[in-house]
């Protein structure tokens, strides 16, 4: 039975997840997820109450299908993910690409100048060993990303046999599992998919 995890998007810039360029990705930040999602899980990201001008809370941010796993090295060098490398200076989608690291023939981990270094550009030490601890990067091809215009969350996923999708702090994923099954017909019943609203923060 596949999980599904449910967080709380703090900080929406297309960075964390990156949704541009066909696929949506997680490739920094959440390092508990990254660890343990697998192919075939679901993760939902869903607004936060402190987000301005009005909160954001039970609203939805994106969800998204695991359709592959790949370590950082992997990630940095394929083909299909050189537009998510960062251009501070090209469009703003670009200047949040999540393709940050790799490392270096040391073994050493190279930051590109990204939303995670400093304004700068020289490597934030903090950011590199929060995201790297744990070398893998979540990839979907079957994702819906509304951003600031997310939907309210369905009522029925608000209190499913006792549980409830939103999660308050770190992230949720015990649910049952026939919550699971309806959170997947819900997704699949959906006529929109990939990259569909603005980053809130933008």
């Amino acid at each position: 039975m596949p999980t599904l995890y449910s967080y709380v998007v703090l900080r929406d810039f297309g960075f964390a997840p990156n949704p541009f360029y066909s696929f949506c990705t997680l490739a920094t930040c959440k390092p508990r997820i990254r660890e343990n999602a697998q192919v075939g899980d679901w993760i939902i990201g869903t607004g936060s109450k402190s987000s301005k001008p009005e909160g954001r809370e039970g609203h939805i941010v994106y969800a998204m299908h695991v359709s592959e796993v790949m370590t950082f090295n992997e990630y940095w060098q394929n083909c299909r993910f050189q537009e998510k490398r960062p251009d501070m200076y090209a469009s703003i989608s670009k200047a949040f690409g999540d393709n940050i690291y790799f490392k270096d023939k040391t073994g050493q981990w190279i930051q590109q100048d990204s939303h995670h270094s400093y304004a700068n550009g020289k490597p934030n030490p903090d950011n590199i060993c929060h995201d790297t601890k744990v070398d893998r990067v979540l990839i979907s091809m079957d994702y819906v990303y509304w951003g600031g215009s997310g939907p309210i969350v369905p009522l029925e996923f608000r209190n499913y046999d006792r549980c409830d999708i939103c999660a308050i702090r770190n992230h949720k994923s015990r649910f049952p599992d026939a919550m699971v099954r309806a959170f997947a017909e819900w997704f699949n019943s959906l006529t929109e998919r990939g990259y569909c609203g603005v980053p809130l923060d933008w």
